[in-house]
């Protein structure tokens, strides 16, 4: 399996499409009020739907970005406000967080090899497939 798609709730449409236009998400489905898909530069797909109410956020968005403190400056430049600025994790990742307008959690990171390949990667070559 892959990612393919995640897709997130917002409460006013016009509002969410501009954040996720200045992210630098491409727009590529456009349903006003209802319904827009974004797709990243290496293809995966983000979408946003209209709800009525939002309660607590249980998802969090990851978007990798090859030069995380530049694009968090950019952004912050643009009028963005996070909520932690890039730091260092124990787990090999850069990360910067912040919110969309509906109050969804997304992290801004650089993972580099450590995203798919951490040194505490289970060894799956003597797994038995099928």
């Amino acid at each position: 399996m892959k990612l393919n798609q995640v897709t997130v709730g917002c409460l006013d449409y016009d509002q969410s499409v501009a954040f996720y236009r200045q992210l630098g998400l491409t727009q590529i489905v456009d349903s006003p009020l209802r319904y827009a898909r974004f797709e990243t530069s290496t293809g995966e797909t983000f979408s946003i739907h209209a709800v009525e109410t939002i309660g607590a956020p249980t998802t969090m968005i990851y978007f990798e970005c090859d030069d995380l403190d530049q694009k968090v400056a950019d952004l912050q430049a643009a009028g963005l406000t996070f909520d932690t600025q890039p730091a260092d994790q124990s787990w090999g990742w850069r990360e910067a967080r912040l919110r969309d307008p509906a109050g969804n959690p997304l992290c801004l990171f650089y993972g580099g090899d450590n995203r798919r390949f951490p040194p505490w990667r289970i060894d799956n070559s003597t797994t038995e497939k099928g």
